[in-house]
């Protein structure tokens, strides 16, 4: 296996990352198809949950195993390193038991706070179904993660990289296989069918395991897994604390991330019902918000992720060295790459919302105005995830604490306030849990930069700099689409024709964008010269090269 540095690391874990995302774009047009709006909602009401217990069971772990490997590493330390792996192992066997026992046996209490007194559309049966199906997968995906974890540590990106996308191959098989055969086929029920379907995820997670623990058998030497190494003067007390100490952080965050998106959905179904929406406008626009609308935007926000798993060793690399310096440079180069690629797309995709949620579902008022505004939370989302990246690579638990939760409660205690203030000003309901959410990413990323700056002197004068130039271009990009959508017809009820429309504006939009940055040496800035060059020759086969 080849390791990675932290520029090719983040574009192999991106690239991978942003593949496995598309593809879970596109299985939503024919699954929507099969299972209609209730069949969503069921899905959308699994999936939160899911990922609560998930969080709980394993978010932290992997990359507090990474950090730690990497720790280790860095001072030398093999037998400690092997050995916070092999703990790791027993503690998220344990959490994931007690995960899946609490699903799968409260799966009912679970059902009935989410739907409350809602009536018309799917039932506290169907949820209580659909809950217990996806809950197999808590018992084998923190296994997988943990696994994944250990390999990063070592700055080895691409098999874990590999799995992500073997992962969703599957899951996407199983699940669109699934519902095809148990509802169109054999014609049982649709809350049937998602059950079936849901369990692509369990099977997905074996598979892409067995994947992982071939590369970690195959390459013993280089993970120090073969040597009968001596015991380091590091007691298995100080490992557990420091994986308790390093992963708690993680866990509390992304458990009140999914905690919040779960009190999201029921603050948004109890209020859209007070206001007298149907309950199929309820579950149409809850599972738009919560899942359908995110599904688009993970391509933007999944980029974020990607680089967070080169960024996080790199940054604790630096760290033990006390190299501020490079430390600041990194989350410079991370925030710059991140902006300079997810604003135009989210701009784009924006100007594109009516055509978009055409193609992936079908014609709709609600689902349009959802993607057009949701589609720039994915922005914030992927600073969120590079900032906290950095205060978990820094130990800065405390202050992650803090921001984080500061963040959500605001975001939270907006969700209602602003939902009937919008209905007041005859302003679509939902956009108010929409702000409300833009609103309480935007204060936490605030809180995070501002203590960084205070606390260790980084700063961010070249990242503002890169995002000032970036206006031209966009401006640039926005003026040629507005201008092709007066030009290019559009035939909303044909798909054909969406596909049509959307590739040849993206296109040209991109184009327009990309030619504007490297003529302003934007791109250069950020990536380099040599680096951009390498990349242009790949893609064209060594036919092109770029000019300086």
């Amino acid at each position: 296996m080849k390791k990675n540095s932290f520029l090719e690391g983040s574009f192999i874990a991106t690239a991978s990352i942003i593949f496995v995302k598309i593809l879970g774009m596109l299985y939503v047009i024919p699954f929507y198809a099969i299972v209609g709006v209730k069949g969503a909602s069921l899905y959308a009401y699994a999936y939160t949950i899911y990922n609560i217990f998930l969080d709980i069971a394993s978010a932290g772990l992997p990359v507090a195993i990474s950090k730690l490997i990497n720790e280790y590493n860095t001072l030398g330390k093999k037998e400690a390193k092997v050995r916070t792996y092999k703990i790791g192992i027993i503690i998220v066997g344990i959490l994931s038991l007690i995960s899946f026992l609490i699903v799968f046996f409260f799966a009912k209490y679970i059902a009935i706070a989410i739907l409350g007194d809602l009536s018309g559309g799917n039932t506290i049966k169907d949820v209580t179904l659909v809950i217990r199906s996806i809950s197999f997968a808590i018992l084998v995906i923190p296994y997988l993660a943990i696994s994944k974890g250990y390999l990063q540590g070592h700055h080895f990106i691409g098999p874990p990289s590999v799995s992500q996308v073997l992962e969703q191959i599957v899951r996407i098989l199983v699940l669109l296989g699934g519902s095809f055969i148990i509802i169109k086929l054999l014609g049982f029920d649709v809350s049937i069918g998602v059950a079936v379907s849901l369990l692509g995820a369990f099977i997905g997670g074996i598979v892409a395991y067995l994947y992982i623990r071939g590369k970690i058998s195959k390459n013993k030497d280089q993970l120090d897994l073969d040597e009968d190494l001596p015991r380091d003067n590091v007691e298995s007390k100080e490992i557990i604390k420091k994986i308790i100490v390093y992963s708690l952080p993680l866990i509390i965050m992304d458990t009140a991330i999914s905690i919040y998106h779960f009190i999201d959905m029921v603050l948004i179904i109890r209020t859209l019902d007070y206001l007298k929406f149907t309950a199929h406008d309820v579950e149409m626009i809850t599972s738009s918000i919560v899942t359908y609308a995110p599904k688009i935007n993970m391509i933007i926000a999944s980029m974020a992720t990607g680089m967070s798993v080169s960024l996080i060793p790199t940054i604790v690399s630096s760290y033990v060295k006390k190299d501020w310096k490079d430390v600041n440079d990194k989350l410079n180069k991370a925030l710059q790459i991140i902006l300079i690629i997810s604003i135009p797309m989210a701009v784009g995709i924006s100007l594109l919302a009516k055509p978009i949620w055409a193609l992936f579902y079908q014609p709709n008022n609600y689902g349009t105005l959802i993607l057009a505004l949701s589609i720039f939370v994915a922005i914030l989302t992927n600073v969120f995830v590079i900032t906290n990246s950095v205060l978990q690579g820094l130990n800065k638990f405390r202050v992650l604490y803090i921001c984080i939760f500061t963040g959500f409660i605001t975001n939270g205690l907006l969700d209602v306030p602003l939902m009937l203030l919008f209905n007041k000003l005859g302003l679509p309901v939902y956009y108010g849990a929409i702000v409300a959410t833009i609103i309480g990413y935007s204060l936490t990323i605030f809180m995070v930069l501002t203590t960084l700056h205070q606390k260790e002197k980084l700063t961010y004068r070249k990242t503002f700099k890169v995002l000032g130039k970036t206006i031209v271009p966009l401006i640039f990009m926005i003026g040629v689409v507005l201008i092709l959508k007066l030009i290019i017809p559009l035939n909303i009820a044909s798909k054909i024709s969406c596909i049509v429309y959307i590739a040849i504006i993206s296109i040209v939009g991109a184009v327009v964008f990309l030619y504007t940055s490297y003529k302003m040496n934007i791109l250069q800035e950020i990536f380099g010269f040599k680096f951009l060059n390498n990349f242009v020759q790949k893609m064209t086969f060594g036919k092109l090269k770029l000019k300086k």
